[in-house]
């Protein structure tokens, strides 16, 4: 029976070993997935930080571009204003004069198709 009782002894050492190895290696993978999952995040936000620079960079080349297109344009438009505001005073007591002569002008005419109704 002492046999007995030390081969299953031995046996629930043994046991105990393996839970216990058992469980290191589930705290090693644990341990490996929050690793892997830092440097993911890591790597994350080192790629968001040098896009959001080339985002920047690339903005700022573009809207210098735009700011000096838009300038021209603008300064294009306030010349084309200022002649015009020229030519309305230039011609506008031309204008009025033919408006009223128009207006004053009226040859009265009977309509083609009124007929003269005889009682």
């Amino acid at each position: 029976m002492a046999a007995n009782s030390q081969g299953i002894q031995t046996l629930l050492e043994a046991e105990k070993e393996a839970a216990k190895v058992v469980q290191k290696a589930r705290q090693y993978r644990v341990q490996k997935l929050k690793d892997a999952r830092s440097e993911a995040a890591k790597e994350i936000e080192a790629y968001r930080a040098q896009k959001d620079e080339d985002f920047k960079k690339f903005e700022k080349d573009h809207t210098s571009q735009t700011s000096s297109s838009q300038t021209s344009i603008d300064s294009s438009t306030n010349t084309q204003l200022s002649d015009l505001d020229k030519a309305v005073d230039k011609n506008k007591d031309d204008v009025i004069k033919k408006i009223v002569e128009r207006v004053l002008a009226s040859d009265p005419k009977l309509h083609v198709n009124l007929k003269k109704i005889e009682a």
